[in-house]
């Protein structure tokens, strides 16, 4: 990772532009050209320094589901269990944590019923309990990670 993929991080957590060209105005606010930000963007999604890079939309406000869940997995399953967890369109932002519960995951679905439907699937794809724990009250932090 460059100075160029740092600043693109470091710039991009917090907004992205929204106009007709938004990568050709990100790519001039960096001084690169907009097919070189693509690049750089696809090349650190391919290398999973990036698990996602895209919008991030308030779930519940558009009537799906949003929870948050742990799980236990022994450690020498630890990265077999994490494919099959993060192979579902649903799961982002999925963390190892030094906790008897090591695996913790946010869980957003296109309908709240969904929620439930989905644990199960990967309780038996993984053969590992999912732990619920659905949100009961928001906060704002608006955290970012410099790198």
């Amino acid at each position: 990772m460059d100075d160029i993929d740092r600043a693109i991080l470091n710039r991009y957590q917090g907004g992205f532009p929204i106009c007709e060209r938004p990568y050709q105005a990100a790519a001039e606010q960096l001084g690169i050209t907009e097919q070189e930000l693509i690049q750089r963007l696809e090349r650190m999604l391919a290398q999973k320094q990036l698990s996602r890079f895209g919008p991030m939309y308030h779930a519940e406000r558009l009537g799906g589901g949003l929870s948050l869940c742990a799980m236990r997995i022994p450690e020498d399953r630890y990265e077999q269990v994490t494919e099959q967890v993060n192979s579902f369109p649903e799961v982002a932002h999925n963390y190892a944590r030094d906790h008897a519960f090591n695996m913790w995951f946010v869980l957003a679905t296109e309908t709240p019923e969904r929620i439930d439907a989905v644990l199960k699937e990967i309780e038996q794809r993984t053969g590992f309990r999912v732990y619920n724990m659905p949100k009961l009250q928001e906060f704002f932090i608006g955290l970012k990670f410099e790198v």
